[in-house]
């Protein structure tokens, strides 16, 4: 199937590869490019833990000053990827959460004093409000915004060509941004009517949610994992 990866760089090329290997053939066209905000505060005084919710926050601490004090505190990432990437930047002591925002509040409460201040390495956009879950359990809680998601402005040339022609079989979207994202592109360049036969594969039901407006069929990943949304294209290529 030829399906467009709609994931910030460099996340893109690394699922495009990973396409190619099961048999598809990756167009790409990042709907959102990620930006470390420089001088950014990151105060860690009394902090008992980090939280990631996603790798683009792991990543955001590279070039940090306060990086090396930052990966020697425990750290509650939301996902396995996100760990991963928490591993090779340095962290050890590594909480996995089930792969949400949600569920990864619960943990972070039940494995925490209470009273305990947690930071959480933001972004200028979420889909869950982590801050308010935590302080709402007795926890205290940093948010300081270490990086931002700028909007691509319009879709490739390519990738509008394929939606007229009927040659892009899916898209995949793997945050609520960028399903927003793809919704108001497709809106700006006036192909509503061409995209109803494109197949949204959609890593949760707030990805989805933001791209009903277009008439497409909603495929929804079973949990939160990017190898459950490749999963939905085996199952759509074997039927």
């Amino acid at each position: 199937m030829r399906i467009l990866v709609t994931r910030p760089k460099p996340d893109a090329a690394r699922q495009a590869e990973r396409l190619r290997k099961l048999g598809h053939e990756p167009v790409l066209a990042p709907l959102l490019r990620i930006e470390t905000i420089r001088g950014a505060r990151l105060d860690l005084d009394g902090i008992a833990a980090l939280i990631a919710t996603s790798r683009n926050a792991v990543r955001a601490l590279t070039a940090h000053p306060q990086r090396d004090k930052a990966v020697r505190l425990p750290l509650f990432a939301v996902g396995e990827a996100t760990a991963n990437a928490a591993s090779e930047l340095g962290f050890s002591d590594i909480t996995t959460g089930p792969g949400t925002g949600e569920e990864l509040a619960a943990v972070i409460v039940e494995r925490s004093k209470g009273g305990a201040t947690v930071l959480h390495i933001s972004g200028d956009t979420a889909a869950f409000d982590l801050k308010a879950a935590l302080a709402a359990r007795g926890l205290k809680v940093r948010q300081p915004v270490l990086y931002r998601s700028v909007p691509a402005r319009a879709l490739p040339s390519a990738v509008i060509a394929a939606i007229k022609d009927g040659s892009l079989d899916g898209v995949i979207l793997m945050s609520p941004r960028t399903g927003a994202t793809y919704s108001n592109l497709v809106a700006k360049h006036g192909l509503e009517g061409r995209v109803s036969q494109v197949i949204c594969y959609c890593l949760s039901q707030a990805v989805a949610q933001t791209v009903e407006p277009l008439g497409a069929r909603l495929v929804v990943a079973a949990h939160p994992r990017e190898e459950d949304v490749l999963a939905l294209l085996a199952a759509e290529a074997a039927s």
